[in-house]
C-alpha cells in the first residue's frame, strides 16, 4: 500500500495540513516540527503524489529534459548536469528520449505528459526550421541544440562553430597537414555535424590551405561502433592524414581503437583531439584531447532561464538565445608531437 499524507501525520503526531505545509515549504512552521514532519517521510518512504499537488498549486515540481538517446555519452552527461541544477530549484526531472524521430519528438512534445511538469528542455534533433510553429506549445519550453533558431522559445546552445575551428586550429600549430574532418552529415548546413565541419572549413581556409574534400569524412550515427567502422573503411581506401578532427568524442575514441590495431601511434602517426568532453575521454589511452563545449553551463542556464518562464507564464518577453562558452582541453592524443 502506498504511503499518505494521513500515514505521515499519524507518524508525526500532527495535522495533515501541517504535513501538506512542510512539503510546500510554507513559512512560520516550529523547526521542531518540521523536523518530526521530515524524519517521518523518510522514515515510511512517502512519496508526493504530483499530479494531485498539480492539482492544487498548478504546479508540479517537475520539469521534462526532451533527449535524443541516452547511449549517446554526451547526452546522458548532460541529463546528469541538468538534474543537478534542476535540484538546486527543488525539480524533479522526468528524462524522455525521442530516439532522434520527427514523429517521436512530435509525440513527446504534445502528449499527454506534457500535463504533468511545469516547463520542459528540448533537445531537438529531427524536426527543422520549418517545423517553428509546432513549438508554440502552452507549456513552458527551452530548446536545447543546433536546430530551429529565432523561434517561439528560448534557447540555449554551444559555440560549434568556434570550438570546431579551434580544434582544428589546435591540430594545424602542431605541424599537421592532413587532417580529416570526422563525423560529417551528408548535405547537412544546421545542426552540430554541419556547424562543426563549417568551423572546420573556416580553420583550413584561414591557414591558406585548399580544402581536400576527400578529407571530410561522414559517419552516420555518432556512437563509437560508427567511429570505428568509418576509420575502417577510410584505411582499407588508402587515405593519408596525420590528423583528426572528431565531431564528437564517441567516434573518436572508436576511430582510435582502429588506428591502434593498424600500428598507427597517436599523436605521433596522427594526432586526434573530439568534441565534448565527455568523462571517458579522461581514462582512454592516449587520453583524448577534446573540446569542453560548456555542458554544466548549458544545463545551469537552461533551467535558470526555464524557471523565469515557469513563475511568469503571461510574460511578453521576445525568446532569447544563449551560446555557452567553450574550450580546448589539450590531454595524450595531441599532447607532445612535434610541430
Amino acid at each position: 500500500m502506498a504511503v499518505t499524507l494521513h500515514d505521515v501525520a499519524r507518524a508525526a503526531g500532527v495535522s495533515i495540513k501541517t504535513v501538506s505545509n512542510v512539503i510546500n515549504d510554507y513559512p512560520h512552521i516550529r523547526e521542531s516540527t518540521r523536523a518530526r514532519v521530515l524524519e517521518a517521510i523518510a522514515e515510511l518512504g512517502y512519496q508526493p503524489n504530483l499530479s494531485a499537488r498539480g492539482l492544487r498549486s498548478g504546479r508540479t515540481g517537475a520539469i521534462s529534459l526532451i533527449i535524443p538517446d541516452l547511449k549517446n555519452a554526451y547526452f546522458a552527461e548532460l541529463a546528469d548536469a541538468v538534474m543537478r541544477a534542476a535540484g538546486e530549484h527543488d525539480l524533479v526531472v522526468m528524462i524522455q528520449q525521442s530516439g532522434g524521430m520527427r514523429e517521436r519528438e512530435l509525440e513527446v512534445l504534445h502528449g499527454p505528459r506534457m500535463r504533468m511538469v511545469d516547463g520542459v528542455l528540448f533537445s531537438v534533433l529531427a524536426l527543422g526550421q520549418d517545423d517553428a510553429h509546432l513549438l508554440d506549445i502552452p507549456t513552458p519550453l527551452v530548446m536545447l541544440g543546433e536546430r530551429i533558431f529565432n523561434g517561439p522559445a528560448d534557447h540555449v546552445t554551444m559555440k560549434n562553430v568556434e570550438a570546431s575551428r579551434a580544434a582544428t586550429e589546435h591540430l594545424i600549430g602542431l605541424g599537421c597537414r592532413r587532417i580529416l574532418a570526422f563525423g560529417a552529415h551528408e548535405n547537412e548546413v544546421i545542426g552540430s555535424a554541419g556547424l562543426r565541419l563549417t568551423g572546420y572549413k573556416q580553420a583550413i581556409e584561414a591557414a591558406g590551405r585548399p580544402l581536400d574534400e576527400s578529407l571530410i569524412v561522414n559517419v552516420g550515427n555518432w556512437h563509437r561502433s560508427d567511429g570505428a567502422e568509418a576509420m575502417r573503411a577510410a584505411l582499407a581506401r588508402g587515405l593519408q592524414f596525420d590528423g583528426l578532427v572528431a565531431f564528437n568524442d564517441s567516434i573518436a575514441l572508436g576511430a582510435m581503437r582502429v588506428l591502434q590495431e593498424a600500428g598507427i601511434r597517436i599523436p605521433e602517426d596522427v594526432a586526434v583531439i573530439g568534441f565534448d568532453d565527455i568523462d571517458e575521454t579522461r581514462y582512454s589511452l592516449p587520453s583524448l584531447s577534446t573540446i569542453d563545449p560548456g555542458r554544466e553551463e548549458i544545463a545551469r542556464t537552461a533551467v535558470s532561464v526555464l524557471m523565469e518562464r515557469i513563475a511568469d507564464p503571461a510574460s511578453e518577453r521576445p525568446p532569447r538565445e544563449y551560446e555557452a562558452d567553450f574550450r580546448v582541453v589539450v590531454r595524450e592524443s595531441t599532447m607532445g608531437r612535434a610541430s
